[in-house]
């Protein structure tokens, strides 16, 4: 009997002989930086020839990772195999499934500072953001270990008089995993292991910009005593090996994070019938956010400043729950926005493997120049830069945590997904403009609302349409568990990650129904676990 599910504890840094233990991890994976992966497809190592480098975002020459590319055959090869291993893992009994994870879940919180340290140099993510990635991941390995023991006890049904009857809940089939760069471990992690806990096989293609940490969660899975085959490790590009695995006729779902166009483009592809297809596959997508914190007139600013700034900054802004709006009362804005310049201006930007640093650079080039325009944009639209601006991509991709004052709604900074430290405040004539701006935008993730009138939050809860809405709090910090997390609209599928709904997703409902036969003495009723 499994215990109660709790969250894993952050690590306290302030504590010296845990922060000695994160310098100690830090230069372990520091000595083993550089090396070569391989592709993995039924346990077996593969080397192709054709390799990518993975690379720290804030020191852009030095290599995280080597890793050999995949191509279209190859990608056929995985999902072959990941269908011919189905028919053994998807009979393994639910507690086995669920023992592996609970074996994985233990590994982690052993090597919890080498997992982190590995995301401080492959994302450049903080001490306290690759923490909680890493406390993440082993949440979603025990929540999830836990959730599939539930679905496979019996379950309620209403009692009809002369039948049997039971409902089960079986796998898929293979599903294909294409999770993000930004929460490399955990939501990698996360959604291979609600694949695999229950009963299906997978063809993990990681982020091209966090391959080496998706290699050691893969590592960790080996090691639990996964069978090979039930996880096949497939990296390559998007257009070649994400279509390929995407349109196989034998792929039964595909579970993707990611931007909402890539998003669109796997439910575009995955909804088209192949040849051979005897299913409608099913996509569960986590996509983009412009998510708001409204904060009203009758309020703590201090309280408030703190919430949109954390939620603003944190991981560099790279985060889909990020606040990207503030959206002000007019009668506290200008003394809201000098709070928020004068707390963001303490932000110490620098290099992730040191302790104080509490910001670092954006993932790759291509962000680097994306974010940039956007600061541009914003300020050519009229906006007012009270805080940041500035960047420096000589050794790494740094850009300051930038605020951007008398955004006007329509704006594209104030619609458009920036994936970086850039937040927008708009000015509100009152709590219902404030809510009406807040909810114009084709996205419906997150969103906070600071209040002392309960009034107002109550109306909050009815007419803010976002899957995740925080009230006098920040919008991140979501935890498995507590607060299951998905968005509406463009957001996704509302795919609840981390809720009692999610692993239904990756199984589909059986009902058996026996009639009771004059003199037949009912049998024990049998269990799966």
């Amino acid at each position: 009997m499994a215990s109660e599910f709790r969250n894993e504890a952050l690590t306290d840094f302030s504590r010296e002989e845990n922060a000695a233990a994160m310098r100690a991890a830090i230069e372990k994976v520091r000595g083993n930086l550089g090396r070569d992966y391989p592709l993995v497809i039924g346990g077996e190592r593969v080397m192709t020839g054709r390799t990518f480098e993975s690379r720290n975002p804030a020191r852009k020459t030095e290599v995280v990772g080597r890793f050999q590319k995949a191509n279209a055959e190859l990608a056929r090869q995985a999902v072959g195999t990941a269908d011919e291993t189905f028919r053994t893992w998807s009979r393994a009994p639910a507690r086995e499934r669920a023992d592996l994870l609970f074996r994985v879940a233990a590994m982690m919180r052993e090597r919890r500072h080498e997992l982190s340290a590995w995301m401080v140099f492959e994302v450049a993510k903080t001490w306290a953001e690759a923490d909680g990635d890493t406390a993440e991941a082993i949440d979603f390995c025990e929540f999830y270990a836990r959730e599939m023991l539930r679905y496979a006890d019996t379950q309620p049904l209403v009692h009809l008089e002369g039948e049997r009857n039971e409902l089960t809940y079986i796998p898929l089939g293979v599903g294909v995993v294409i999770p993000p760069w930004n929460f490399p471990l955990a939501i990698m992690a996360g959604m291979t292991a609600a694949s695999v806990v229950t009963g299906n096989t997978v063809v993990l293609k990681p982020s091209s910009d966090a391959p080496t940490i998706a290699y050691k969660f893969f590592e960790l899975l080996e090691q639990a005593g996964m069978p090979p085959g039930v996880v096949n490790f497939c990296p390559g590009a998007g257009g070649e090996v994400g279509d390929t695995l995407t349109d196989h006729p034998r792929t039964r779902f595909v579970a993707f994070t990611g931007s909402k166009e890539i998003g669109l483009r796997v439910v575009e592809r995955a909804a088209k019938h192949q040849e051979g297809q005897v299913w409608i596959k099913r996509v569960v997508a986590e996509m983009g956010g412009k998510d708001a914190i409204v904060v009203d007139s009758d309020t703590d600013l201090d309280d408030a400043a703190a919430g949109v700034v954390q939620s603003a900054f944190g991981f560099q802004g790279q985060k889909c729950s990020a606040c990207s709006r503030a959206i002000i009362h007019a009668d506290i804005y200008d003394s809201l926005i000098e709070k928020i310049a004068e707390r963001t201006a303490k932000i110490k930007v620098g290099d992730p493997t040191l302790q104080a640093t509490t910001m670092s650079a954006v993932i790759n080039e291509k962000a680097f120049k994306t974010i940039n325009d956007y600061i541009e944009r914003g300020k050519a639209d009229g906006g007012r830069l009270v805080a940041g601006g500035g960047s420096d991509g000589e050794q790494g991709f740094f850009i300051e945590p930038t605020v951007i004052a008398d955004v006007k709604p329509g704006d594209r900074i104030e619609q458009e997904e920036i994936f970086g430290p850039v937040l927008a405040c708009v000015r509100a004539a009152n709590f219902d403009d404030a809510l009406r701006i807040a909810n114009d935008t084709e996205y419906g993730l997150t969103g906070a609302v600071y209040s002392d009138d309960e009034e107002k939050l109550e109306r909050a809860r009815r007419e803010f349409h976002v899957g995740n809405l925080y009230l006098n709090r920040k919008c991140t910090g979501a935890l498995v568990g507590v607060h299951p997390f998905g968005g509406f609209n463009m957001s996704g599928t509302d795919s609840k990650a981390g809720g009692r709904d999610y692993l239904g997703l990756f199984m589909q409902a059986k009902v058996s129904a026996e009639k009771i036969r004059a003199g037949y003495t009912a049998k024990e009723k049998r269990t799966v676990i």
